[in-house]
């Protein structure tokens, strides 16, 4: 009999790519995961993972076995939401992706919030890319998903996963203190033009954001630094080496130096949480989501001004 265990494991391969990545997603380390895979290969006597590079290939029979765990994974999750459901307590484990600065700066006091709560509660956080969160989401390798999007990029909901707003995140422009918008109680983007900009890299929503509204005024903008994150954005800005475009969640204190001026019209992200469909009969999961609602308005109005 196939243990369902090592077909989460096998399914997490599938779905995160690698080894490594599938271990930090279940909460195990790399070793377990491939020990776990290996034993699967010994009871199906079959082989499953090739490697590939540094990485690894899934095998046509482990893509076949993929689906069955799919399958299975699904039939588990609706016998414990059903369980759940008939206790009316938020309990067992729940695991939730956040982007970036979503988990710096809202997750922490939901999570801490929902441990205060709900003892029984055992909720998990993962750091993800929006994009990449709602297809695991969707695959059911993660339970709840806290994404955003833009007026350009609208966030692509599947038609098996639902979504509810959890609020709007202003973005700002960050200039140097001695830059010639400090002290402006407002710019207009077609003000632009000509300046030097530091940003995410390409394939970034935000990176994305800026390319797209600056052609749309008939700037072509010059890129000049590029990051993952927020905090190094904001350190090349105070050194006085280009201009940003920041939201304001999770970025904390600006350093000396920086400046932040609205832009007019202000950009705003628009920030989700997803689940897939039927799963919020789960008390863990409609108790998550309203407590993510609920924080909302008091991390948003103690954010950086």
């Amino acid at each position: 009999m196939l243990d369902l265990q090592r077909l989460r494991a096998l399914h997490a391969v599938s779905v995160h790519g690698t080894v490594g990545a599938a271990a930090t997603a279940l909460g195990y380390t790399s070793s377990a995961v491939s020990q776990q895979i290996a034993k699967l290969e010994r009871e199906t006597r079959t082989v499953l993972l090739e490697r590939e590079g540094r990485g690894v290939r899934l095998t046509d029979e482990a893509h076949q076995l993929v689906r069955a765990a799919r399958e299975l994974i699904a039939i588990v999750e609706r016998a414990e939401t059903e369980l759940e459901e008939r206790r009316g307590v938020p309990s067992g484990r729940l695991t939730v992706a956040a982007f970036a600065s979503a988990a710096r700066g809202l997750m922490p006091p939901v999570l801490a919030d929902l441990a205060r709560r709900h003892p029984a509660l055992d909720t998990r956080l993962t750091e993800v890319d929006p994009h990449l969160s709602v297809d695991l989401v969707a695959k059911g390798a993660v339970d709840l998903v806290v994404a955003h999007d833009w007026d350009i990029a609208p966030l692509p909901a599947p038609a098996n996963v639902e979504q509810t707003v959890i609020g709007d995140d202003l973005c700002d422009l960050l200039v140097p203190q001695d830059h010639r918008f400090a002290g402006r109680t407002g710019v207009r983007r077609d003000e632009l033009a000509g300046e030097r900009w530091i940003c995410q890299p390409p394939g970034r929503v935000c990176h994305e954001w800026l390319v797209r509204t600056l052609r749309a005024a008939g700037q072509e903008p010059e890129i000049v630094h590029m990051a993952d994150e927020n905090p190094t954005l904001v350190a090349l800005v105070a050194a006085g080496l280009g201009i940003a475009l920041i939201p304001r969640l999770g970025r904390g204190p600006l350093p000396a130096g920086v400046v932040e001026v609205p832009l007019d019209p202000m950009p705003v992200r628009r920030l989700y949480a997803l689940w897939r469909t039927g799963a919020a009969r789960r008390p863990a999961i409609a108790e998550t989501v309203r407590t993510l609602v609920a924080h909302w308005p008091d991390v948003s109005a103690h954010g950086p001004r």
